[in-house]
């Protein structure tokens, strides 16, 4: 069964991958990963606290997400240990190569899309008005993964899911 899965999910990274260089989607991809860098959250967070009245809400909300995720998602990287697409023989047959070196080589979760997620779960809980789209973009981080061939299907899901959980367990905590 787990076979069957891990087939399934290299062949969807191969179809969004292979769509991501036959429409030369790979810069579009690239800035929108780097909008998922982890300084510009911090950017935002402390603009936002030092201007809106929301924004110590913000901050203290995505800081506790934060606290959760990371260790969670270094830990789950380091247990799973699942090579990342792009150092994979079988599949660099088929996808273009990666015009950047990944910050490590294992995939599963995706951490550009689970601190995404947080930040998007964080933004979309103090400002709900705008939830649709920092969704949206978050969504779109874990996409653009894909298309640079750095992560499988698979991997964004689960970053999805651990960025979402990190900040529902921190928020009864936060006021």
């Amino acid at each position: 069964m787990f076979e069957s899965i891990a087939k399934l999910d290299r062949q969807i990274f191969t179809l969004i991958n292979d769509f991501g260089c036959k429409y030369r989607l790979r810069v579009a991809a690239r800035l929108v990963s780097k909008s998922g860098d982890g300084p510009i959250y911090l950017y935002l967070s402390v603009c936002l606290l030092l201007v809106h009245p929301s924004g110590q809400l913000l901050f203290n909300s995505a800081l506790a997400a934060f606290i959760v995720e990371l260790p969670l998602y270094l830990i789950l990287k380091n247990i799973i240990r699942r090579t990342r697409p792009c150092y994979q023989a079988v599949l660099n047959a088929g996808s273009k190569p990666v015009h950047f070196e990944p910050s490590d080589k294992f995939s599963l979760p995706s951490g550009h899309t689970a601190a995404a997620f947080v930040m998007a779960s964080a933004l979309a809980s103090v400002y709900p008005a705008i939830a649709a789209m920092v969704f949206l973009w978050a969504g779109l981080i874990g996409f653009s993964r894909i298309i640079l061939g750095v992560h499988y299907p698979l991997d964004i899901a689960a970053g999805a899911i651990l960025g979402v959980m990190s900040f529902k367990l921190c928020m009864p905590f936060v006021a």
